[in-house]
């Protein structure tokens, strides 16, 4: 991408969060962080440059085509030159009540432009800025996050299509949004060093999510116990070393989903012919742990409670697919790591 002329040019890997089991408190000495909602839709860096619009994904993929609407609003909303960081999302009326529509947003990534131009028409995206990394001349990734954001509020009038989100420093305040913003469509609370810089690609802000929840690379599949569909997923993680390791599985599809898994999944079979053996166990007998592995293509997003030994404890559930994530960004980074306790401090007489 080089139609942008910018203090900051594409591609930027967007600043991430490490997942907390709480909103952080504010330290005796005053107050650190900064919390504002957890948007739950497609992270975006908007680049404008004049008549210049580029919009690039968390994996850097071009969002721009898919969303006519929002590059439109850049031009007519934003300053001239402008990097900012957001999240585009999909606002739908429920009873008179408006929050984030995820399957509408879904949908909205789609090859064939009449049908991208339909759907701007009939559902409109909005994006919600959190952060600014430029603003005219001036690169503002090395200042701290209260400037950026004064910076943000300043580009973005808070009528329209683009957006600036609420922040507080009350952790009370975000505590009650935590709950209360979840009919919203949101999915928790982020909290962000009021004096950090923006940092690329790394895990410098903290988030705590309403579950947790794993984004993961589809690997393979079993045959359901009938002969019919899909029994169970193969999902599977990036190491640190580059290989793809598997994490654990996720079943317990309706008799529909089952088939459509398996007419989605059959012609990505790596070995079309015969399944694969799976790994024999005490509870698993030769034959019924056979899996076929499919190409490394599709992304979805997993509820799950516990990590052990690099794999989850228990079965997994689906949620959704994330058409916005690549495969090799599904990593262990993103996953909690809870505190490893004694087991004689958690009982009775312990330290």
């Amino acid at each position: 991408m080089n139609g942008v002329d910018l203090p900051v040019n594409p591609p930027v890997a967007p600043m991430l969060a490490k997942a907390v089991t709480a909103v952080p408190p504010q330290p005796d000495d005053g107050p650190k962080w900064l919390y504002e909602p957890k948007w739950d839709g497609f992270r975006v860096l908007i680049f404008r440059d004049g008549d210049e619009v580029e919009m690039v994904s968390r994996g850097g993929k071009d969002l721009a085509r898919y969303f006519p609407e929002v590059v439109s609003a850049a031009k007519a909303e934003l300053p001239e030159k402008i990097v900012l960081d957001g999240e585009i999302g999909v606002p739908r009326s429920f009873d008179g009540v408006h929050r984030l529509d995820w399957d509408a947003l879904s949908q909205r990534i789609h090859p064939a432009k009449s049908r991208i131009d339909m759907l701007a028409e009939q559902t409109p995206a909005i994006v919600i800025g959190f952060d600014a990394l430029a603003l005219g001349a001036e690169n503002l990734m090395d200042q701290a996050f209260a400037s950026r954001r004064e910076a943000l509020l300043k580009s973005v009038p808070g009528t329209g299509t683009i957006r600036a989100s609420r922040v507080t420093d009350d952790t009370g305040v975000a505590q009650r949004w935590f709950s209360a913003f979840e009919g919203a469509g949101l999915d928790g609370i982020v909290a962000k060093d009021r004096a950090g810089g923006y940092v690329p690609g790394k895990r410098e802000m903290l988030k705590v999510k309403h579950k947790r929840t794993a984004d993961c690379v589809v690997i393979g599949y079993r045959v359901h116990k009938s002969g019919t569909g899909v029994g169970s997923l193969l999902l599977g993680l990036n190491s640190d070393d580059g290989e793809i390791r598997m994490v654990g599985g996720s079943s317990a599809f309706s008799d529909a989903m089952r088939v459509e898994l398996q007419e989605m999944l059959e012609p990505m079979r790596l070995d079309p012919d015969k399944p694969y053996p799976g790994e024999l166990t005490r509870w698993r007998q030769a034959g019924t742990g056979d899996f076929y592995p499919v190409r490394q293509e599709l992304v979805g997003e997993f509820a799950y409670d516990q990590m052990e030994n690099g794999r989850f404890r228990h079965t997994v559930k689906f949620l959704r697919w994330r058409p916005d994530r690549e495969p090799s960004s599904c990593r262990y980074d993103q996953l909690e790591v809870p505190l490893d306790y004694d087991l004689y401090s958690v009982l009775e007489g312990g330290a």
